[in-house]
């Protein structure tokens, strides 16, 4: 079993120097259409760099004006983000050119983007004002995963994306051991995607485990390409406990192309493992969030 965790308060080690330094605001912004875990990744490692983490999500008209029309709206994109669970706060309507102006707005430090390029509708570098101010930090683009890449699996309907028999039985045989050490080397050797993807796992997962009194609420589901409709239905389900610890299981690729057929799960089972394991499952009026596992 992979446990999962919230990660929105500082370590034990941060809150030991919280009185010696001020704590270091991160500034992130983008379109978030169709988030999957190549987004959440770039989010983690940002939070990663500070203490608290503030994402601006551009409006459907921004969006359109810049890039073409998003697939999600504003206010779907809004709450997937909010899921995210290294996102301490979001800003609704942020501007799509990030601005000094911005950072000092919401007290921020930094920003951090991915090494990759983004332009204006006219060609311009929406980062450089705050490149030429020393104000941006890059974080790797993760590999293997962007928006043009699950929507063009959609479009050209080939399986090439599903794991093969043989990595869903290494997978099922150590994600119990992933789960326990969270910190922990992999144990495999090589490059493969899937070797990639388990080290990805260890970093998403926080090895939280159940506590007395909670209630264990088991869901299962191919949770592909993750979205909306699942963080509201995960919502749904940490509402029938007082003090509930959920137990995702996700289908293997090849169990859910047999009852769905085509050329589904649109994300294999490790990408679909990431994008789960990355959500924080509720979203709570007060902004707080609670632990839970997936199996």
């Amino acid at each position: 079993m992979l446990r999962n965790g919230a990660v929105g308060a500082a370590s034990p080690s941060k809150k030991n120097g919280s009185a010696a330094r001020r704590p270091v605001r991160v500034w992130c912004d983008g379109c978030y259409d169709m988030v999957h875990y190549g987004h959440s990744n770039q989010l983690r490692q940002a939070r990663a760099m500070g203490d608290y983490l503030i994402v601006g999500v551009h409006t459907d008209e921004e969006i359109s004006k810049h890039k073409g029309p998003p697939v999600f709206t504003e206010e779907e994109r809004y709450k997937m983000v909010k899921a995210i669970k290294w996102v301490d706060e979001i800003v609704p309507g942020a501007p799509y050119v990030t601005t000094l102006e911005t950072l000092d707005k919401y007290n921020c430090d930094f920003c951090v983007h991915g090494d990759d390029i983004t332009l204006t509708a006219d060609g311009k570098d929406t980062y450089e004002e705050v490149k030429n101010a020393g104000r941006y930090r890059e974080c790797k683009r993760t590999q293997g995963v962007s928006t043009t890449d699950l929507v063009g699996r959609m479009l050209l309907m080939t399986k090439a994306h599903h794991s093969n028999i043989a990595e869903d039985m290494d997978y099922r045989t150590h994600a119990d051991n992933l789960g326990k050490c969270p910190r922990g080397h992999s144990p495999w050797t090589g490059v493969s995607q899937f070797l990639q993807t388990s080290q990805k796992i260890i970093q998403f997962a926080s090895g939280k485990e159940p506590q007395p009194g909670d209630t264990i609420i088991y869901v299962a589901g191919a949770f592909d390409l993750f979205h909306v409709g699942h963080v509201d239905f995960l919502e749904k389900v940490h509402q029938m406990a007082k003090q509930p610890y959920i137990i995702a299981g996700l289908h293997f690729d090849q169990e859910v192309n047999l009852y769905k057929g085509k050329n589904y799960p649109i994300m294999n089972v490790h990408e679909r493992t990431l994008s789960v394991l990355a959500c924080r499952v509720s979203i709570c009026p007060e902004s707080s969030c609670y632990d839970w596992g997936i199996a």
